[in-house]
C-alpha cells in the first residue's frame, strides 16, 4: 500500500477505466498477481492499467469481463473500452457503421459538405483539421474519425458491393474546402463515383426551393433481410432507428427528393462545370 498511487476517475477515461479496474480487484480481496493470472498478463501490467499509464485493450478488456463475471452487462469492460474507442462518435454512429459495412443498399443525402463516403482522404484531414483548429475536438479524436471513415469506405470494396445512392444538395459542390487542389480533386472523385456500376449520383439543385425533403444529413441502409434502417444526425447527436413506420416515412421522402434531384447525367455535367472554374 505504500506504492498506490491515487488516481481521479474524473480526471480522463482511461483513469477512469484503471479506477475501476482496481476497485472491483479489491473488492474480491486479490492483489495485482492474483488478478494477472486471472487474464494471463503481468502484475507489471494490471499496475500501468490501474494508473492509466497503459491504455486498455478489447482482448484484455474481455478477459476482465469473464474474471470479474459481468460480460455482456451494462457494466462490462468491453462496453466500456468501446465507448472510449469511439469516444469522438456521435451516439449511434458506431452501431450504423456496422450495418453499413454489411448493407445490400445504402441511401445517402447530405447538405454543405460531400457525403463521407465520398470524400478524398485530403478533404477529410483538412475538415478534422479545422474541428482541431476550432477546439471542437481533439487531434487524437480527429485522427479516430479519419481513420473510422477510411474503414468505412474500405468496406465498400467487396466481392458484392452494395448498391450506393447518394443525393447531395448544390451547396456541397460550391463550398471550398481546403483551396482549389483539394476541392478539384474531390471533384473529381464525385465523377467517377458516378461512373460506378452499383452507383447513383443525384445533385439537389438550389431552385427546388421548398421541395427539398431533408435538411440535414440522412443516411438509410437496406440489410441482407430488406429491413430498413435510418440514421440521422445533428451537431450534438445521432439516433439510429429501426421503426418500420418512421422508417418508411424517411424512405418515402427520400424518393420524393430524388423525383426533384437532377439526372445523374445532369449532375455530373453540373459539377463538371464547377470543376472547370477551379484551376
Amino acid at each position: 500500500m505504500v506504492n498506490r498511487k491515487e488516481l481521479n476517475p474524473e480526471s480522463s477515461p482511461r483513469a477512469a477505466f484503471g479506477a475501476r479496474v482496481r476497485k472491483l480487484r479489491e473488492e474480491r480481496g486479490w492483489n495485482q498477481h492474483d488478478l494477472a493470472g486471472h487474464v494471463s498478463c503481468s502484475s507489471q501490467h494490471i499496475s500501468a492499467l490501474e494508473t492509466a499509464r497503459k491504455p486498455p485493450t478489447l482482448p484484455l478488456s474481455r478477459k476482465l469481463d469473464l474474471a470479474f463475471g459481468i460480460v455482456g452487462t451494462a457494466a462490462s469492460f468491453e462496453r466500456e473500452w468501446g465507448e472510449m474507442r469511439h469516444g469522438s462518435l456521435l451516439e449511434g454512429f458506431p452501431e450504423y457503421v456496422g450495418l453499413e459495412a454489411r448493407a445490400v443498399e445504402i441511401r445517402v443525402f447530405e447538405v454543405g459538405t460531400i457525403p463521407g463516403l465520398l470524400q478524398t482522404p485530403e478533404y477529410a484531414q483538412v475538415l478534422e483539421d479545422s474541428a482541431v483548429h476550432r477546439g471542437a475536438i481533439t487531434r487524437e479524436q480527429a485522427d479516430e474519425r479519419t481513420s473510422v471513415l477510411a474503414q468505412r469506405q474500405a468496406a465498400l470494396v467487396r466481392a458484392r458491393p452494395p448498391m450506393v445512392l447518394v443525393v447531395m444538395d448544390e451547396s456541397c459542390i460550391h463550398r471550398q474546402v481546403g483551396g482549389h487542389g483539394v476541392m478539384g480533386a474531390q471533384l473529381d472523385r464525385l465523377v467517377e463515383f458516378a461512373g460506378l456500376p452499383n452507383t447513383a449520383l443525384h445533385i439537389t439543385p438550389y431552385e427546388i426551393g421548398e421541395h427539398r425533403t431533408f435538411n440535414r444529413l440522412v443516411n438509410l441502409l437496406t440489410l441482407s433481410d430488406y429491413s430498413v434502417v435510418s440514421y440521422v444526425e445533428s451537431e450534438t447527436q445521432g439516433y439510429l432507428d429501426r421503426e418500420l413506420v418512421s422508417v418508411r416515412g424517411m424512405l418515402t421522402a427520400y424518393h420524393q427528393l430524388q423525383a426533384v434531384s437532377l439526372s445523374q447525367a445532369a449532375s455530373v455535367g453540373m459539377i463538371n462545370k464547377v470543376r472547370k472554374g477551379i484551376p
